[in-house]
């Protein structure tokens, strides 16, 4: 029986694999041949699930060192198929998927390996429905597999600058906002920086803000280079976060932003230097999501907090509705909500991907910060900052996050055991309450007086991982937790509860 070589290169809904060298003991694997066979086989897809004859296909890429390579195959696999192609060049995830919108083009591919190292690369693609599903992806790769007689057809290229059309747009928003013209600059008086990790992002201080007035003074790592020497493009890094907060303070600016490699993340830091990410992004944007539309729902992954929670249910007077980690999950689950009547205006992961109704549910760190960068400019009208607005946001005392591996083939029915096998025991045990929300692993609460806070077991989407995380209410409560939990895990064989175990000791 004949494998399918480029199974192990699915990653989601995207295609990933290390694609240069530099890395002991990794071999290449997004070779020439295995980009030209993928790519034939998303233009197949394409040409089976969509009207696309006499199409337009927009390519770009990150800044990573195999992206000219990379590029140079997937254009001639497109050519192919008879597309006319436009060759964006540097270009963020979110902007190739509005070729679709503002080129007309009948789809997208984007060449990025998101927050991964140097030497990882990968491909994404778009429709003008959006970004593809994960079963999208396995067609894609069936298809790349069929034979097909290569004629070397010569590709009908254009090069487009793009991002100055997206840039414009987005200038466009900030100057719409405000209230002002472009003329006018808005953002006259405000001091704003950068970091874009050396990724993507520094289009968004050159092109977006300093045009607009903004002092962008203290910006950083603007530059590209795919080696990324100075941080991981990630807003989930700590290093990451280190950096823009100390620009941030040093620089005594209003606002800190920070961009994953393409863009379709972000975090940002207020005046002050404290970090807008995780639960306090989700709250930033689920304020200005809810804006227009009160009792809307707000979909965020599995482990937001429950302050979190109680902010958008009570505060803000939305429904908070956890579902699985994964920024497709959320999104998915966004769209099927609003199908149904729901109104749904964002989804949103404690990473930074962030999808509003209104940007045609596309998870674009870009317009998420322009929504911010707008708000904050209509609040210092009267004298307000940013943090005011979340100021009610309740933070967990301590928070913990431990990863267990799964020793045994059949990872997921293991995984799912274990749940079902915790479900029992706090149905058993005082103390211990499961949620009424459970739509991923399982998730108990403590109430007694050393454990206020609250458990979240569940199994990685793609990996023989399980991630366990705690957060309590009050100092100590997070080691407390984890030693009633002790009880019920130690008793799971075929995990390896090493680092539960060192936590403990």
């Amino acid at each position: 029986m004949n494998v399918n070589p480029y199974k192990s290169l699915k990653s989601g809904s995207d295609i990933r694999g290390t694609a240069c060298d530099g890395v002991p003991g990794e071999n290449i694997e997004l070779t020439d041949k295995a980009v030209f066979d993928l790519t034939v086989g998303f233009c197949r897809w394409l040409s089976r699930n969509a009207d696309v004859q006499n199409g337009k296909i927009a390519v770009g890429h990150d800044s990573r060192i195999s992206a000219e390579r990379i590029k140079n195959q997937v254009i001639s696999a497109i050519a192919e198929f008879g597309f006319k192609i436009y060759d964006c060049g540097y270009a963020s995830t979110p902007a190739m998927f509005m070729t679709t919108v503002d080129l007309d083009c009948v789809a997208s591919v984007q060449i990025t390996a998101s927050h991964h190292p140097f030497n990882k690369n990968g491909l994404k693609f778009f429709t003008r429905e959006g970004g593809l599903n994960g079963s999208d992806i396995e067609k894609i790769i069936d298809y790349a597999v069929e034979p097909v007689e290569v004629k070397g057809t010569t590709p009908d290229v254009d090069a487009v600058d793009y991002m100055e059309i997206y840039s414009k747009r987005l200038r466009d928003m900030i100057c719409e906002g405000v209230n002002a013209d472009e003329y006018d600059k808005p953002l006259n008086g405000f001091k704003i920086v950068v970091d874009a990790g050396n990724g993507v992002g520094g289009f968004y201080a050159t092109q977006v803000l300093e045009p607009l007035g903004a002092d962008i003074t203290g910006s950083q790592f603007l530059d590209k280079d795919g080696m990324f020497p100075n941080h991981i493009p990630n807003p989930e890094n700590k290093d990451a976060m280190k950096a823009i907060c100390s620009a941030t303070v040093e620089n005594k600016a209003d606002l800190g932003i920070i961009f994953d490699t393409d863009v379709d993340r972000a975090g940002c830091v207020d005046e002050k230097g404290k970090e807008i990410n995780r639960n306090r992004l989700v709250a930033l944007a689920a304020i200005i999501a809810l804006e227009n539309n009160k009792g809307g729902t707000v979909v965020t992954d599995s482990v937001t907090s429950t302050g979190l929670t109680d902010f958008i249910n009570n505060t803000l007077g939305g429904v908070h509705y956890r579902y699985k980690r994964g920024y497709r999950n959320v999104i998915n689950e966004q769209l099927r909500l609003q199908s149904e009547g729901i109104n749904c205006p964002l989804a949103i992961e404690t990473s930074g991907h962030a999808a509003f109704r209104d940007n045609y549910y596309l998870d674009d760190g870009a317009y998420l910060i322009t929504q911010i960068v707008i708000k904050m400019a209509q609040m210092s009208k009267d004298g307000r900052k940013l943090d005011s607005l979340i100021a009610e946001l309740k933070d967990p005392a301590e928070e913990k996050e431990l990863r267990f591996k799964i020793n045994t083939e059949d990872f997921k029915a293991y995984g799912n055991y274990v749940i079902d096998k915790l479900n029992e025991y706090a149905l058993s045990e005082p103390g211990m309450r499961i949620a009424n929300d459970n739509r991923e692993g399982i998730r108990i609460y403590f109430d007694s007086e050393d454990k206020q806070g609250w458990l979240l077991l569940r199994l990685s989407v793609h990996d023989p991982i399980m991630p366990l995380n705690i957060e309590s209410d009050i100092k100590g409560g997070v080691k407390n937790i984890a030693e009633s939990f002790y009880g019920f895990i130690r008793n799971m064989d075929k995990l390896n509860i090493a680092s539960l175990e060192d936590f403990l000791s």
